[in-house]
């Protein structure tokens, strides 16, 4: 009998840790995976590159927004994860993967959200921040100033190694190594960089909600936080400890968005 019970116990405990996944049609009718938890306040956490939602479901920021009772979405971005991955390029062009998430966001029926984005989910923040009005906090960490170059060398130059030009730069060959290594198609991941969207200082300054730039202190691979945060009308910036691929899972990281969600 006791195998039984512990059997059930562990089946259990499994469950309450599991996650539903869900899908949705896009605007171009492409599949897009999320998971939708709680029912809060809706935060939405955007990933990463070479990253999908499971990449913050392994956080604390998302373990404790989960606590605190808040709504936590957590999508796979186009071209990532369980999400479709069409080979076209045309699947990557004029900010699809911004209207993706607006599209998500009116398939749940949600007015007024926050949005968090870290690396580069910040980069599509920025965009969402600028074309949807809804968005009424946003969090970009793990970024710079530099997206805001429509022309920045660093999205270039991943742009060209991921399509296939890897041997040119020494610096993205680990990235593009890693991609490989984990199964992602390096092909989407090209077009992804290639269509990444630019969101202009100008349009920063136009946001009227409440805004926080975060980063690590030894992370400085994207430009400048200080300067981000100088963009923005009503931005706070907020340097913890940690390098860009570790700061988004520290505590100190999730208790400083946590203070500011609070305010």
């Amino acid at each position: 009998m006791k195998p039984i019970i512990l059997l059930i116990t562990f089946i259990s405990c499994f469950s309450l840790k599991a996650q539903t996944i869900h899908y949705f049609d896009s605007f171009d009718h492409q599949r897009i995976a999320y998971e939708d938890t709680g029912r809060g306040n809706p935060v939405l956490l955007l990933h990463g590159f070479i990253n999908t939602g499971a990449n913050w479901r392994r956080t604390q920021l998302y373990k404790d927004l989960i606590a605190k009772g808040y709504r936590v979405i957590v999508p796979d971005m186009r071209g990532n994860g369980k999400s479709d991955k069409p080979h076209e390029e045309k699947f990557y062009q004029n900010n699809a993967e911004t209207k993706d998430m607006m599209a998500l966001i009116k398939s749940l029926q949600i007015k007024d959200y926050t949005v968090v984005g870290y690396s580069r989910g910040a980069i599509i923040a920025a965009k969402l921040l600028s074309l949807d009005k809804q968005v009424k906090k946003v969090v970009l960490g793990g970024i710079g100033q530099h997206f805001t170059n429509p022309d920045w060398d660093r999205r270039k130059m991943f742009e060209e190694a991921f399509l296939g030009k890897a041997y040119l730069y020494p610096d993205a060959q680990g990235a593009v190594k890693y991609a490989k290594s984990i199964g992602a198609d390096t092909l989407v991941l090209g077009y992804l960089q290639r269509y990444q969207p630019s969101t202009s200082p100008k349009a920063l300054a136009n946001f009227k909600g409440k805004a926080m730039v975060i980063n690590g202190d030894a992370d400085l691979d994207n430009g400048d936080p200080k300067v981000l945060q100088g963009f923005f009308k009503n931005a706070k910036l907020s340097i913890v400890k940690g390098d860009h691929n570790g700061t988004y899972r520290t505590v100190e990281f999730s208790n400083e968005i946590l203070k500011f969600l609070e305010e």
